[in-house]
């Protein structure tokens, strides 16, 4: 069975910048409507093409099934695809842990997610100096949100309570 467990987090500095080693370019869309139930996603980094099933189940775990497409047929569905989103994604390696640090582009920007995948709920994690306040489980933060309603277009109250974390 595949299943994520992982925890996400809003950034408060730019000190995750010296750990990366990676970095990746990622388009993504969503044929779902909504957030209950299933969230199908199609996603396009580099040369990959990949659609995803995803399904929360309790905290932060949920049912991941990743499939890789061909690009032709990827490309197809994005272009008929209006919620979308577009983002830097960049690998670290931190106290031998693997983070994710996600910056947003377009109407997202200057949004950034630090994104942590555990073996288990209830496994210990130390934040880097980077990390501000957690967001597991927001919905209004879930990349299937950010397609449907952007970052740029929250009311005030919400970028209040982001710019002071």
């Amino acid at each position: 069975m595949a299943l994520e467990i992982e925890r996400r987090f809003l950034i408060k500095n730019n000190n995750w910048k010296e750990f990366i080693n990676k970095k990746i370019y990622i388009e993504q869309g969503y044929l779902s409507k909504s957030l209950d139930g299933w969230i199908i996603r199609i996603r396009l980094t580099g040369k990959n093409s990949k659609i995803a099933l995803k399904k929360h189940i309790k905290g932060f775990t949920n049912f991941e099934f990743e499939y890789s497409i061909p690009r032709s047929e990827a490309e197809t569905i994005m272009s008929n695809l209006s919620n979308t989103i577009k983002k830097d994604r960049f690998f670290l390696e931190i106290e031998k842990k693997s983070w994710i640090i996600d910056c947003f582009k377009e109407n997202n920007y200057p949004l950034e997610i630090a994104e942590i995948e555990l073996s288990n709920e209830e496994e210990d994690l130390l934040l880097p100096s980077f990390i501000s306040k957690e967001i597991t489980g927001l919905t209004h933060y879930s990349n299937f949100s950010l397609a449907n309603n952007p970052f740029s277009e929250w009311k005030e109250d919400f970028l209040t309570t982001f710019k002071s974390n």
